[in-house]
């Protein structure tokens, strides 16, 4: 390199400067020397070596004391190159008739350390300039210079808005530099979370070069423009017995930590921190909820709706009713929404609402009226009605012929409830049947049926008994050589009801008919023979035409 068309020697602070002579040697070289020169020109001689004796001596020079080495080919070296160390060096080589001089150039350079920014502000304020803080780089040399940054883009000096100052102070013991560069800056909101540097420009042995500094975010604090209220709940929507928290926030930094909460039916906002607590809210909670900043200069509102469910069962709890008793039964709702409602019955859900205009056995049970809102989790509510159906103990008695000519079967259907207790007897001895077989009570109703195999014609009585009531029904048997007409069993013993009242109705008028001819029939046959048949219950159990006959018969027997 070359210095006004000098040999120039570029060194970095602290390492070897090498200086080579850059003189041919000629031809009776007696010596060679190395000296500097003072700024005002005058030498200083720092080192000599004997072209015969090849010794090496150093002057007396402090500053180069124990740092300089003079090679065989005249290259001079000093170690732990420093800021002074840069001068104009001159090697000269003498012979008897000559002395040849070339000067070179020494140029130290010294990076300096990274730039750190130093006096940070604690926080910045919008609308207000203010020293952000100092980017400090150390130890350069030559001196450097710095630039601001933010967010990677040059902060160039505006008035009132972005101060800059730098201020370079040299170490008069080293002769390094410092550079010290403050920074004022009024920020704007947009500055919240902008990053700031700084970046010192040096010069070294190959150029120019640069540092950054780690960059720094400032808090920007700037006022709240715009208040928002929110409403904390764990589901979207909110029933009665929740809990429900208002929450009010400022978009300012820092933000409000008060605010005024307007609560429907209060007349002055409450003064709280940033939430209000709401326990166990009721329907009348629903309403439009506000929240401000404690001056009142700025507000925001929800609607809060809080659903409700309510239901009303008449009857309800365990309801006690008389067999055939008309009970009307009603489930209303009142909701917030529209609300599903439907039955259930003995674990069972019904396809329509209960109507008992005619209540039956089989309409007891344990019904339940059920509504939700399907929008609002968790909200259902339910109530339920136990019927119970009593009635006194009803009987009606079958016979018949079993197929194989030994034996009859005699069955008692019985309906009641509470279930009535059932005893067999024969007219005459009163003795108790216990062999008597009960069919599954179901409903209401079931049957107890016997077999016999009478010697003579006898007369079986069915007690059936329970709380309300004792019935007592007969019916004649003929010896087991007379074959009864066989009459069928109820089939409806299985108590499965597959008519409606309607049909029922039409089949008892017609059976009635029937059985009021039927017994005008057999009044007036009785009265053309004159017969003198005797039974508790003829209308009943009066068996067929044939059967009474020779029922007389054998009493007229008797008689004789």
């Amino acid at each position: 390199p070359l210095a006004l068309g000098l040999y120039t020697v570029n060194a970095v602070y602290g390492d070897t400067i090498t200086m080579p002579c850059r003189l041919e040697v000629p031809d009776g070289l007696m010596f060679g020397k190395w000296k500097y020169e003072m700024p005002n020109g005058s030498p200083v001689f720092i080192a000599f070596r004997s072209s015969t004796k090849k010794n090496v001596q150093y002057d007396d020079v402090p500053d180069y004391k124990d740092r300089l080495s003079l090679s065989e080919n005249y290259t001079l070296s000093i170690k732990n190159a420093r800021i002074s160390d840069e001068k104009r060096f001159v090697c000269m080589l003498v012979t008897e008739d000559d002395v040849s001089e070339e000067p070179t150039i020494v140029k130290v350079f010294k990076q300096p350390s990274q730039p750190e920014i130093l006096h940070q502000a604690d926080f910045l304020e919008t609308d207000k300039l203010q020293m952000l803080g100092e980017c400090i780089a150390r130890d350069s040399y030559p001196e450097g210079n710095v630039t601001w940054y933010k967010n990677g883009r040059v902060l160039q000096p505006v008035e009132e808005v972005v101060v800059i100052n730098l201020q370079k102070i040299v170490d008069k013991s080293t002769g390094l530099f410092t550079m010290t560069s403050s920074l004022q800056y009024m920020p704007t909101k947009e500055d919240a979370n902008a990053k700031f540097s700084c970046i010192v420009t040096y010069y070294g042995p190959s150029g120019q070069k640069t540092i950054q500094s780690e960059p720094v975010v400032f808090d920007v604090h700037y006022p709240t423009e715009k208040v928002t209220i929110q409403v904390l709940s764990q589901s979207s929507t909110i029933k009665e017995g929740d809990n429900i928290t208002l929450k009010c926030s400022g978009n300012g930094n820092p933000p409000p930590q008060e605010f005024l909460f307007y609560i429907p039916g209060e007349a002055e906002g409450i003064r709280s921190s940033d939430t209000y607590i709401m326990t166990d809210v009721r329907r009348n909670a629903t309403g439009e909820y506000k929240c401000s900043l404690t001056d009142k200069s700025m507000m925001d509102s929800t609607t809060i709706t809080v659903h409700y469910l309510d239901l009303q069962l008449t009857p309800s709890g365990e309801v006690t009713k008389q067999i055939g008793e008309a009970l009307p039964v009603s489930c209303t709702i009142s909701s917030s929404r529209n609300a599903t409602v439907f039955w259930i019955k003995d674990n069972t859900r019904m396809q329509t609402s209960p109507s008992f205009s005619s209540l039956q056995y089989q309409d007891a049970g344990n019904y339940i009226c059920e509504t939700t809102l399907q929008e609002v989790e968790g909200l259902k509510k339910r109530k339920t009605l136990k019927l119970i159906v009593e009635g006194k103990p009803q009987i009606r008695m079958t016979k018949k012929t079993n197929t194989n000519k030994m034996s009859k079967t005699i069955v008692c259907h019985v309906e009641g409830f509470p279930k009535p207790a059932v005893q067999w007897t024969v007219t005459g001895s009163g003795s108790i049947i216990n062999k008597a077989k009960e069919t599954k009570y179901v409903n209401g109703k079931f049957s107890s049926k016997i077999v016999i195999a009478p010697e003579e014609n006898v007369t079986l009585t069915c007690i059936a008994e329970n709380q309300l009531e004792r019935t007592v029904t007969s019916l004649n048997v003929s010896a087991i050589s007379i074959p009864e007409y066989d009459e069928p069993e109820d089939r409806n013993d299985d108590n499965s009801e597959k008519v409606n009242d309607q049909a029922k109705l039409i089949v008892g008028i017609v059976v009635g008919l029937l059985l009021a001819a039927l017994v005008a029939g057999v009044v007036y046959w009785l009265y053309v023979k004159k017969s003198k048949t005797a039974s508790k219950h003829v209308d009943k159990d009066l068996g067929n035409i044939e059967e009474n006959k020779k029922l007389e018969e054998n009493n007229h027997k008797s008689e004789t």
